[in-house]
């Protein structure tokens, strides 16, 4: 049996190669950094450090949840809205299926919306 009857072996392929991709090069990273480069601890090579300035304290901060609520829900229109574009300049080519799954989805951002809206995740304190 010839090797290309089989429809799932350009998947199989790909996926091998896309985690070859991927481990390779940590891989070598890896190894480099375990023959070449040098081994000094310190407590300044130790230390925390950022923007130059010596950490001082403790580095636990309270955040309030509504910032995070507020961004993800910033972050979901944001990239829903992208799928818009497509639909936008494809419209008058389109058939009637494809106007009602978009009717759809916009349904489903505006129910979403709504949902926010209702929660009180959208209100700034």
């Amino acid at each position: 049996m010839p090797p290309d009857n089989n429809p799932y072996l350009v998947i199989i392929v790909m996926m091998v190669a896309a985690v070859l991709f991927a481990l390779v090069p940590l891989g070598l990273a890896w190894l480099w950094a375990r023959y070449f480069s040098p081994r000094k601890p310190g407590r300044e090579k130790d230390a925390s450090y950022e923007c130059g300035l010596e950490s001082k304290g403790n580095a636990w901060v309270q955040f309030r949840s509504e910032y995070y609520l507020y961004a993800i829900i910033f972050l979901i229109f944001d990239v829903e809205t992208i799928f818009l574009l497509p639909f936008a300049v494809a419209f008058t080519g389109l058939s009637a299926g494809a106007f009602i799954a978009m009717m759809v989805f916009l349904l489903l951002l505006v129910e979403g919306l709504v949902w926010a809206w209702m929660k009180g995740v959208l209100t700034w304190k």
